[in-house]
């Protein structure tokens, strides 16, 4: 069972947090429990670190933020002692979760859970903090923002558990955001490679890498509110979903900037000399369509996430050996991706999108699939009206 930030927002939350592993203790379960830090003390902790020095040691900054988390374990060991439950607290060097020393955004390597095993054949609760581990050197290492998710995977998978429950703010995944689009629904069952395209493609219930690790060992995931008993979504491999739906579901990004390059000299290597020097600094680049004009240039226009598009142009203006015109950049875009493994077997799912955007109105910027999704950079003034086009379009509003 994971609990995020918002779940163990306060001492009253903790204690229902206590309940709720109290019943799964009474239906004969050895649980294990991952907890986040508190809803906001970990951006209290980073500012800290960045008011003490912005150029900090990363090590440092680490044996600071991961205090979050071992005070929410701590606490919610005590809340289940209260309730006769035989409870312990661990961090993450005492499992021993061991990670690479990439600081700030460690990985792990491996994990020696048989300690926390063999207190929990006892029947012991065993409650961790998530987000962190040990690094070489004996360093306290943290693994980056919804870093809690994928410790809790880790876990599971460590502990050949039958399932992992993530709790969270939300009763399961929908088929799009439902603060926009009123008629989304909840699904009961969605698959692995479905989850990592909507968690990379902007939807926020689930890391990235916790849905990558689920996929990688077969770990169950089930993502459920804290706040309410209602079912929800199973995260599972595509051969537990007997019908597998057509699309099922609809993201959205607004984290895009574009960029374009007017006028850049149509010759072999110019996509490795716009593209090398952003990949060495460390700069993701995600969609790309390139324009070649009759005058022998071409227009070559890409995205990247809005945080990084200042560095990217310096990227460019400093280190590309290609001259170009001018550069163009718009921040005011968004990316809407239509997904599903039923698209394999089904032709017209790209034809289904472009209809319903140009019966809006809506011009479409840049196109790119994969087997499983189509994505499209539209103007972020029609975010809205997209979504809710495209869910109707696809069959997948509510009755």
């Amino acid at each position: 069972m994971k609990f995020g930030g918002t779940s163990v927002g306060d001492i009253a939350r903790i204690k229902n947090v206590a309940k709720r592993v109290k019943a799964e203790v009474d239906r004969g379960n050895q649980v294990a429990v991952v907890v986040s830090a508190m809803s906001g003390v970990t951006n209290q902790l980073v500012a800290y670190c960045t008011e003490m020095a912005s150029l900090h040691d990363a090590r440092e900054y680490d044996a600071i933020v991961a205090t979050g988390e071992q005070v929410t374990s701590g606490l919610l060991a005590i809340g289940l002692q209260e309730l006769g439950i035989q409870a312990r607290s661990w961090a993450g060097w005492q499992i021993a979760i061991t990670t690479d020393d990439a600081h700030g955004k460690a990985r792990i390597e491996s994990i020696n859970a048989d300690e926390m095993i063999a207190g929990m054949e006892q029947g012991h609760v065993a409650v961790v903090a998530g987000f962190q581990g040990i690094a070489p050197g004996n360093r306290v290492s943290t693994l980056g923002r919804g870093g809690s998710d994928t410790t809790a995977v880790a876990l599971a998978a460590a502990l050949k558990a039958d399932r992992c429950d993530i709790y969270t703010d939300v009763d399961g995944v929908y088929t799009t955001d439902p603060r926009i689009v009123k008629t989304a629904r909840k699904l009961d069952k969605i698959t692995y490679e479905e989850m990592l395209e909507s968690a990379s493609l902007g939807a926020k219930v689930l890391q990235t890498r916790s849905v990558e690790m689920a996929m990688k060992h077969h770990v169950r995931v089930q993502v459920l509110s804290s706040f309410s008993d209602a079912p929800g979504t199973l995260v599972c491999d595509e051969d537990e979903i007997v019908e597998k739906a057509l699309v099922s579901g609809i993201a959205y990004s607004r984290d895009e900037a574009k960029v374009t390059l007017i006028g850049v000299e149509d010759q072999p290597g110019i996509a490795a000399a716009i593209f090398g020097p952003l990949a060495e600094a460390n700069i993701n680049v995600d969609m790309i369509v390139q324009n070649t004009s009759r005058d022998g240039t071409t227009d070559m226009t890409f995205t990247t996430p809005r945080a990084d598009l200042e560095r990217a142009l310096k990227v460019v203006k400093d280190n590309m050996k290609v001259p170009y015109k001018s550069i163009d950049t718009d921040k005011a875009v968004v990316k809407v991706s239509v997904i599903g493994v039923g698209m394999r077997s089904h032709a017209g799912v790209a034809q289904t999108m472009f209809k319903a955007l140009a019966d809006k109105k809506i011009n479409i910027h840049i196109i790119s699939t994969s087997e499983i999704k189509v994505s499209v950079l539209i103007s972020e003034e029609y975010t809205e009206l997209a979504l809710r086009a495209l869910h109707t379009a696809y069959g997948l509003d509510a009755a």
